[in-house]
């Protein structure tokens, strides 16, 4: 099981704040091993690559100066996070397509965490781009740290979605890792644990259609299950009744609520390999809790997942 001693951090080009940063270093100074961080950038500027003027040469010294401006840049904003003990290093390459250069330098790299920086997306833009975030929780194959702010509240607790409805190898495997990392990382840092699970409303059309059909014990059986795989997943890992909470509706109604009554510095999913996203994220589900939770959001993979830009994979 992964510890994140060896982080990669994405760096924000639009401003000198650095929550991203801030969250490695703080997982850096409270890792019991040596940690290595590095700061990273993918930078392209089309114009460099057109300038016909210009020979071979001399645009590989303008990339050059450019890469070599943005790791001063770097280094300088850098300079207030940095923890004594902890291995730190910039690196900025020149790529079109962040996603690409960012997984490539996980596989590179070999690290263990990708850490960066995220917002609310507004419609407009959800719309006509697919944002880098987006890009990373589908393909990435190494954890994926979202982070909301730079600071981390007093008394504060980690919350892990997990799937317990379903039978699936992969989502149950995926519950397993879930709950793994969320006893590591609040001894880490230091915060409460929760495990959530939300299940869902009974259709009102199956009332209309099957007349016969009682909702109230169909609801009553559903919500029965899952609490008892709760109950069986908690005690496989040591977790009391109390740390668990299983609510009918929708996960990006539940999550948030409960993020927020229960002061979450952070929520922890599981996303699979084919689309991205879990089966409890149908469509763009996973995109509006990430965008209602005002905290960190951790996306795990599955054990065994393979990237489509795996390296040693491509044909």
């Amino acid at each position: 099981m992964s510890i994140y001693n060896n982080i990669l951090v994405v760096a924000n080009v639009n401003s000198d704040d650095q929550p991203a940063l801030a969250r490695a270093m703080q997982l850096a100074a409270k890792s019991r091993s040596p940690s290595h961080v590095t700061f990273f950038l993918a930078i392209y500027d089309f114009s460099y690559d057109m300038t016909s003027m210009l020979s071979m040469d001399e645009r590989d010294a303008m990339r050059r100066g450019v890469i070599h401006q943005r790791e001063q840049w770097m280094q300088s904003v850098a300079e207030p996070y940095l923890n004594e003990g902890v291995v730190f290093d910039v690196r900025v390459v020149w790529h079109n397509r962040p996603y690409e250069a960012i997984i490539a330098e996980v596989f590179a790299g070999e690290h263990d965490i990708v850490i960066k920086g995220t917002r609310k997306h507004d419609i407009l833009e959800s719309v006509i781009f697919t944002p880098t975030d987006w890009h990373l929780l589908r393909k990435c194959p190494a954890p994926i740290l979202l982070v909301k702010n730079a600071d981390w509240p007093a008394d504060a607790s980690i919350l892990a979605s997990v799937h317990v409805g379903s039978e699936n190898d992969t989502h149950l495997g995926l519950n397993d890792l879930m709950v793994e990392q969320l006893k590591c990382l609040t001894e880490r840092l230091g915060a409460k644990p929760y495990l959530i699970n939300a299940y869902p409303v009974t259709p009102a059309n199956i009332t209309i259609e099957l007349p016969e059909f009682d909702p109230t014990t169909y609801t009553d059986a559903v919500r029965g299950h899952h609490l008892t795989a709760m109950k069986a997943l908690r005690q496989k890992h040591g977790y009391d009744e109390e740390q668990t909470i299983v609510e009918q509706g929708l996960p990006e109604d539940i999550i948030p609520e409960s993020a927020k009554n229960l002061n979450a510095a952070m929520v922890i999913i599981g996303t699979t390999g084919r689309t991205g996203l879990s089966a409890v994220f149908i469509g763009n589900t996973a995109e509006h809790v990430i965008d209602k939770i005002n905290c960190d959001v951790l996306a795990l993979k599955p054990e065994g997942y393979i990237s489509p830009l795996d390296p040693n994979t491509a044909s």
